[in-house]
């Protein structure tokens, strides 16, 4: 033992007889937990692809870990557990993938796998993986302009959901907080998590909103809306150096991770409140404060001024919904009324 501890290079040669048979055990042990956790083929073409979507796309971080966490589904699906060799991949099996994976996603969410297979594809193509384009043979996902009706929640809901947050309670202050930016302004669930402590002016009671692409936008905050967040900081938010507005409730004191943090607060408030309905997203109050806008005389060029939308057809589609106009502009039935 005392050569042993003299030596500590012999620990990688190969010894003749066990000097200790402890230190020989807890190698072996070692080494099998050392197996355990290696990481697989695709958690490695993962990390390389998420570089990739980093330093040559210049992709923003949710887009990045959104494609991953489908590739990932992709890769799985395709391999299972064993190694990802893509040298045989064919048209095929591509099709077979997508039309496996894609409806139990909603379809925006399918819009968004089938671009970040096309992305992968390329960059595989790229690696020389492959040696075809099989980012041309991914199909697309049908999605017709203004083919679907905006589906928000009854106003009467969106009080229950108001009404369900214990405002007497940390949590229910924060939930509330973040309840009403939704209702009452129409925020995204990602401008919610993103909010810092710098991004309101009080002494005006306006609100920056920072978007994609480094755009800004500048919102009135509404009297109910300002006093809920000011109760959230001074009687509901944890101390922290933290500067997002909304933290989360266990420790560590940080800010709301992204959108599906908000999400979840959403869902857990319609099922407090006993409201059972498909969608249980936040965007569906972005769909009631339009509506109920439109119902109250709004244009549609002010609800896209509120909703900060850039195209004016994006707009457009809440005319569906305004269904006191739209009988102004029927024709009348051949053959008249019977």
């Amino acid at each position: 033992m005392e050569r042993f501890v003299k030596d500590p290079h012999t620990l990688g040669q190969k010894r003749q007889g066990p000097l200790c048979p402890q230190i020989d055990e807890f190698a072996q042990h070692r080494k099998g937990l050392v197996t355990l956790v290696e990481r697989t083929t695709i958690d490695k073409l993962l990390d390389d692809f998420s570089l990739y979507l980093q330093q040559e796309r210049v992709l923003a971080a949710t887009t990045v870990a959104n494609y991953v966490s489908l590739i990932k589904k992709f890769l799985t699906h395709r391999f299972g557990t064993g190694p990802a060799d893509l040298s045989n991949l064919t048209a095929a099996q591509v099709v077979g993938s997508v039309q496996r994976l894609v409806p139990s996603l909603c379809r925006k969410r399918a819009k968004v796998m089938t671009s970040a297979l096309r992305s992968f594809l390329r960059y595989a193509r790229y690696q020389d993986f492959i040696r075809s384009d099989l980012a041309a043979c991914v199909p697309c996902v049908a999605d017709w302009s203004v083919a679907s009706i905006p589906k928000g929640l009854p106003i009467e809901h969106v009080k229950r959901v108001l009404a369900s947050c214990n405002r007497k309670s940390a949590i229910g202050r924060r939930d509330y907080a973040i309840l009403l930016l939704l209702a009452r302004l129409g925020l995204r669930a990602g401008e919610v998590a993103a909010l810092t402590l710098e991004d309101f002016d009080w002494e005006t009671g306006r609100l920056t909103l920072r978007g994609k692409g480094d755009r800004y936008a500048e919102l009135p905050v509404p009297a109910d809306v300002g006093k809920a967040i000011a109760a959230y900081l001074k009687d509901g938010r944890t101390r922290s150096t933290n500067r997002c507005v909304f933290l989360r409730a266990q420790a560590p004191a940080v800010g709301l991770r992204n959108s599906a943090s908000v999400g979840l607060i959403v869902r857990k408030a319609l099922a407090r409140a006993g409201i059972n309905c498909p969608r249980k997203g936040a965007h569906q109050f972005r769909h009631t404060l339009a509506t109920e806008m439109l119902r109250h005389g709004a244009s549609l060029a002010e609800i896209g001024e509120l909703l900060r939308h850039r195209n004016p057809q994006t707009t457009a589609i809440y005319a569906k919904v305004d269904l006191a106009s739209l009988r102004t502009l029927a024709l009348p039935w051949p053959g008249g009324i019977r």
